[in-house]
């Protein structure tokens, strides 16, 4: 554990800083990385000894109170702001509130800017979501040279611009291996093989939580089984309501042991008081 200053200036620890990530290049050593969406969550990463963490704003003092000491990186999403002065603006709020790193999207002179105040940028390559209209939908990237050589330069571009980390999404594994080494962004893979300096896969891929008609991309390996435990919850869920519902429509519930009841006497005295009383008493 470390001791340091976090970007609100405030004495903390984290399990691993800036430096001990980009020394994660050549050592040999793999960190893991997950995005936990809710209190919950973030309980689980902690007790499997998850390494960093990426989540969103609204679920980050959530984090600081149950992870204290965990590395975890914020962001924006790539609409969300509308200039480049909204998007300063929420990177310094998410580092005053315990941010590790911010994410974005948007044009190298944003990540420059930030980058240039000192935040820890962390950008996108390869597949990117957001822009899947421009590459004719969700696919993998750098399987022919030229687009690999177009992903080395970006990466280059962004390290220019004073990028600090990425998220390199279903790139062709030798892309990644043969340009890893040649930069100093640390790299977080998402189904791009083993050269990344971190691992990253989504909470829901890791525990299995996709439904039966979801068809889960290539990378998302399950680990667990957590989507049979969500049906099972579900079709339990079901049969408890209908139960409720057919036991109310039959004049059976609420049964009389969930409810309450006069105390001995009390009913014949309220009943003759009931008897006595006319709008005078009001």
């Amino acid at each position: 554990m470390k001791r340091i200053y976090d970007f609100s200036r405030s004495p903390a620890k984290r399990n691993h800083t800036i430096q001990d990530l980009q020394a994660l290049k050549g050592s040999g050593r793999k960190l893991s990385m997950a995005n936990p969406a809710d209190i919950d969550q973030v309980r689980a990463c902690v007790e499997a000894g998850i390494d960093l963490f990426v989540t969103g704003s609204d679920l980050l003092d959530d984090v600081r109170q149950i992870a204290p000491h965990h590395f975890t990186g914020v962001g924006s999403t790539w609409a969300q702001f509308g200039s480049n002065e909204e998007i300063l603006a929420d990177a310094f709020e998410a580092m005053r509130r315990g941010a590790d790193m911010y994410y974005t999207l948007r044009s190298l002179d944003a990540m420059e800017m930030m980058a240039r105040e000192g935040i820890p940028v962390q950008s996108h390559i390869g597949l990117i979501p957001t822009f899947s209209h421009y590459c004719g939908g969700l696919r993998g990237w750098g399987r022919k040279a030229d687009e690999a050589m177009r992903i080395f330069e970006t990466l280059k571009r962004m390290e220019d611009a004073g990028v600090f980390a990425v998220e390199a999404e279903c790139i062709a594994e030798e892309v990644l291996e043969a340009v890893n080494h040649m930069t100093s962004i640390v790299t977080f893979s998402l189904g791009s093989g083993m050269a990344g300096d971190v691992i990253f896969s989504f909470v829901a891929d890791v525990c299995g939580e996709a439904s039966e008609e979801d068809e889960p991309p290539r990378h998302a390996h399950a680990f667990g089984d957590v989507g049979r435990l969500h049906r099972q919850i579900h079709e339990e869920r079901v049969a408890a309501l209908g139960k409720f519902h057919e036991e109310v429509r039959a004049l059976s519930f609420p049964y009389p042991e969930t409810g309450i009841g006069m105390h001995p006497g009390e009913k014949e005295r309220f009943l003759e008081a009931l008897d006595k009383w006319t709008p005078a008493h009001r």
